[in-house]
Formats: structure tokens, sequence, C-alpha cells
């Protein structure tokens, strides 16, 4: 099958909907699909198709925006045009957008137009963008009331829509966006983040100077919503009960600034460890170093992260909020712990640390809810969902491809 996936966030960016998009065109690609991406370019210039392994990438036309930092879009002036000539050219069976933002709505407003069965997935909630829309000067609510009412009207013209989770589908729903949503996992390769073997993490650590003693760790983009300043003040009270735990935070973002400065503040220079934005193959052992996983993120969707620290058979304390509670089951595999609560997310953390055979059980319990989130699982959902899609549309689109107007978007009603 031959599969045109329509990413707003790709390589080089980091963040949730970028590395699903990845693993999903990877995995396909290893089924023996033929994938296709289309993403923004590093550059001004579209590029011409270049092939990067086993896909096909096609980078449009871009421009930067000032946050989040190094994200670009495609500039909407022509982009319909590009869109619907390149998929005349490349002629996919099925199109699958991971957003509903510039170039995922242009690709399927094209794919609409050209009969080609559409798929979209909602990686997206209103608090992951509006940072990066705060110059519209509208109050929060009237932002958000804006993002959901576009979301919707675009959504509606593909064929399905998924979301990672449950929680995300029944946000979408809830928020206008014509259901069923379908829930389909991210998916993770549990044959890359597994248990450590004994080794993996003591190299990490040494690699990084970090010493011998309790470490509680954090991965991801350091920006507002994921609030792992409420980390770092947790880590004060904590040393209190263990005071030689410490602190690891692997990635960027625009508090890193904030970030240092809390760290200043509660004066825990030595006992923080920010190794920026680390390379993917190094990403693995971030977990098999750390003795338990924090997340403290209130606009979580899924949280590859976190199931990657699950993976690793790592225990896992996490705000109580989006969804996350669909991954860390209180007492079972890890702790929750509302939303602010400093004293609560160190007592929680406290507890981890100082039962270490409870901390075992939790990491075996976790492993048994990663096998429900399993990249070939994934994978059999989607190309299930193309075939289906295939079936309904195929039928009418192939005899009338290029004529705009007469083709159906076959959601079911």
């Amino acid at each position: 099958m031959r599969v045109l996936i329509g990413a707003d966030t790709w390589t080089p960016n980091v963040n949730g909907a970028c590395y699903a998009a990845r693993r999903l065109a990877a995995g396909l690609a290893d089924r023996g699909h033929d994938v296709h991406v289309v993403a923004p370019a590093t550059g001004f210039r579209s590029r011409p198709a270049e092939r990067v392994g086993p896909i096909t990438e096609h980078r449009v036309r871009s421009m930067p925006v000032p946050r989040p930092t190094g994200f670009r879009i495609c500039p909407p002036p022509g982009l319909h045009r590009t869109c619907r000539a390149l998929l005349r050219r490349v002629r996919p069976d099925v199109v699958h957008v991971q957003s509903h933002m510039i170039l995922g709505r242009m690709l399927l407003s094209a794919a609409r137009e050209l009969g080609i069965p559409a798929i979209a997935t909602t990686h997206m909630v209103p608090d992951n963008i509006l940072p990066a829309i705060s110059f519209l000067h509208l109050p929060a609510g009237g932002l958000k009331r804006l993002f959901w009412w576009d979301a919707a009207r675009v959504l509606d013209r593909a064929g399905v829509v998924t979301a990672p989770t449950p929680h995300a589908a029944m946000l979408a729903e809830t928020h206008g966006v014509p259901g069923p949503v379908l829930p389909v996992s991210n998916g993770l390769d549990t044959s890359r983040f597994r248990p450590d073997d004994g080794e993996r993490g003591p190299a990490f650590r040494a690699r990084h100077g970090i010493p011998d003693g309790p470490l509680v760790g954090v991965v991801g983009r350091l920006d507002h919503e994921k609030h792992v300043d409420e980390i770092i003040r947790a880590l004060s009270v904590v040393r209190r009960s263990i005071p030689d735990a410490r602190l690891l935070v692997v990635g960027d973002g625009n508090e890193q600034g904030r970030l240092l400065a809390t760290v200043r503040a509660e004066g825990l220079e030595r006992a923080v460890t920010f190794t920026g934005r680390l390379p993917d193959d190094e990403l693995a052992d971030v977990y098999a170093a750390i003795d338990v996983f924090v997340n403290a993120g209130t606009a979580e969707l899924q949280s590859l992260v976190t199931l990657e620290a699950m993976a690793t058979a790592r225990p896992v304390v996490a705000v109580d909020a989006g969804a996350l509670p669909h991954l860390v089951r209180h007492g079972e595999n890890g702790f929750r712990y509302p939303h602010g609560d400093v004293d609560a997310l160190a007592a929680r953390v406290v507890q981890v640390l100082a039962d270490a055979d409870g901390a075992a059980r939790m990491g075996e319990a976790g492993l048994r809810i990663v096998a429900e989130h399993t990249l070939p699982a994934t994978l059999d959902a989607f190309e299930s969902l193309y075939r289906a899609q295939r079936a309904a549309l195929v039928p009418d689109t192939r005899r009338r491809a290029d004529r705009p107007g007469l083709t159906r978007t076959g959601r079911g009603r």
C-alpha cells in the first residue's frame, strides 16, 4: 500500500506528535508499505523528493515561527496547490495527516477533492499552542474555543479521526469533532525500550558525570505545560528525607532559563543535571539510569516518554491530569498526585525511593500495561483503517480521481 503521511511537525523537531509520526512511518515501511512523508522544509524553499532510509520525504517550503523554538510552518499561500500537485504525482492509496494545522488541513482538502481516502490523527490540545498564538491578544478561553471550532471544521474532512487515548478521543468529541473519534495508541517499540541489562544505566551515569544514588528522571520538552519547575521544587522536599536524591532533566525548550533560575533559587546546583536534547540512540539509556520517572505535564494526550519509562520497568509518579491516568494506575505501577501539590509529589517520590521492593513490583506492573501499547498493535490498527477507507472510497475515487466535487468523505454517520 502506498501511504502518504502529512506531518506539520517532523524531524528535527522534538515532541510527542513528531516521534509518533516517525515511528508510524518507519513501522509501516518495515512492513513493506511504500511510505511518503510530507513535512515542512528546513528552509524557505521546497526540496525535491528525497529518499531517507525506507521513507520518501517531500519537504515543502516553510518559515520559522517565534515559538516554539525551532518550529517551522508552511505558509498558506499556494500551499493547497502544492499539496494537490503532490498528491497527483505520488498517487497514494491513503493520506494520513497527523494534525489539523496548516499542512494537515491542506492535504485533507486536496485528498478530498481528488477522492483519496484520508485519515486524521489529532495529537494536539489548545495548551500546546496557546503560547505560539498569543499575538492574537484574545483571552485564553476565546483562543481555546477558536482552536476547537477550527479543529472540528477541518477534521470533518477526514474519513476517520483517531486520537492516542480514550481521553483524547473524548476530549475531541466533547469539543465538536465529529465522531466517533477512535482511540489508537501511538504505540511503542518495546525492542528498543526494555528493562536494563545492568550495564546501560551505569554507563549513562558515567558518561554524564552523575554519581551513584537515588535518581529522579524527567524527559521531554521544557515548556510551560510540562511544569518541570514543580519537580525541581519537589526535589528540595525529597532531599529532607533522602539527602542524596538527585534529578536528571533531559530535553530543552522555552522554559530552560526559568528552570535553571529555579534550581539556583532552591540551592540545587549540585543535585540537578540538565543534559539538553540527547540523540535518539541514547534516549533508551536515560530510563535505565533513573530510579523513578516523574511527569508533571497537564496537557498530555498520551505521553510517549511515560510509556518509554514504563517499558524500562521504572515506576512513575505523574500528575492526575490529561491522559496520564490511562497509563499510571495509582498504587499499581506508580502514583498520581494533584496538579500543583509539590508536597504530595515529593511524598510519592520518597515513597518509591524508600521501598526498593515496592518499586520493582511497580516496574513489573508497568511492563504489563505497556503490553497494551506495542507498535505492532498500532500498525495493525492503522492498516485495518487504511484498508477500510480504501474499500469505502476506491470504487468511486479511482474513476473520479481528478474531478473535484464528485467525491465523498466516507465518514460513517
